[in-house]
């Protein structure tokens, strides 16, 4: 009888659920590296973060300038890449520290839960990756949105300004609101993408190739994105505010913009944002993962190196 005879036959034999703990107990078998994963991921992370970055930056200072638009405001489209060389500078090594700790963290969160609260596992890690994360991501969302939003010219002139204005805080504006909208989006996103991953592997009995990972990281982005936009329009608000300081919170934000403008305005640049999200799921998970082969098929390569040196 052939393998391929043999694979689909313990493939009908086994349940769902059965088939799912053999492919786990095959990975958890595999030596667990966490020096070498963190580092791999780091490198995955900021490629993927980068690449979709400057691919989608015009997409985001319009759902940026809309979020901030207040009452009937026009939208300026001119200088839609303002601000993406600064941006870049601290979304690369953002990227690099969600993913590198992610990975690492969600290997040993899926030996501590059971299999069927594989979801708890990529939940809790995206939400661990994201606030690790957050010490880099939100300077360069406060700095990329100012810019954006035509408060300043370059990266060191909004860097200068915001110190000498509102202190060294002022880098950190509206920081509870963005953990309030980016750790849930985070665990919300992951969660999906890699649920999907699982039951897509499941189905298919083989590892996804880049064009499935990508289908599968837009469908997870653009979902979150809309589930997370009202966040999304509180965090904003509270970063460009500046020291004019119209929001004393993010309740003191929620209400005046109920009171102010609506409850429609929680909504306000959805569609950009949706679109934004789920592109740029798609190139992100994609490259992330084609990233991430290309690591792994160099990784025996320097195994071997390093067993040739010992010997020696």
């Amino acid at each position: 009888m052939s393998r391929n005879v043999k694979t689909e036959s313990l493939g009908n034999a086994l349940s769902s659920a059965e088939y799912t703990n053999v492919a786990a107990a095959s990975t958890q078998n595999k030596a667990f590296d966490f020096f070498g994963m963190l580092c791999e991921s780091a490198v995955a992370g900021a490629a993927a973060g980068s690449v979709v970055e400057t691919v989608l930056y015009p997409i985001d200072t319009i759902k940026t300038r809309l979020q901030a638009v207040r009452g009937g405001g026009e939208i300026v489209l001119k200088g839609l890449y303002s601000g993406l060389a600064g941006n870049l500078a601290g979304v690369i090594p953002a990227s690099a520290l969600f993913i590198g700790v992610y990975e690492p963290a969600k290997q040993k969160l899926l030996d501590v839960f059971p299999q069927n609260l594989s979801a708890v596992a990529h939940l809790a890690a995206g939400a661990i990756g994201g606030a690790a994360s957050s010490i880099v991501r939100v300077p360069t969302e406060v700095i990329k949105q100012r810019i954006q939003t035509g408060q300043f010219a370059s990266t060191p002139e909004a860097v200068r300004l915001i110190v000498a204005k509102e202190g060294f805080r002022g880098l950190f504006a509206g920081y509870g609101s963005f953990l309030l909208r980016d750790l849930p989006f985070d665990a919300i996103q992951f969660c999906i993408y890699e649920q999907l991953q699982i039951g897509y592997k499941l189905a298919a009995r083989r590892d996804l190739n880049a064009p499935e990972n990508a289908i599968i990281g837009a469908f997870a982005g653009a979902i979150t994105g809309a589930i997370t936009t009202p966040l999304d329009v509180v965090k904003t608000r509270l970063m460009i505010q500046g020291s004019a300081k119209q929001y004393d919170g993010i309740f003191h934000c929620v209400d005046t913009i109920i009171r102010e403008e609506g409850s429609s305005a929680f909504l306000r640049g959805i569609g950009p944002r949706v679109l934004w999200i789920g592109i740029g799921g798609s190139i992100f998970f994609g490259v992330l993962e084609k990233t991430k082969q290309l690591l792994a098929h160099r990784r025996p390569r320097r195994e071997k190196k390093r067993w040739s040196l010992k010997l020696a």
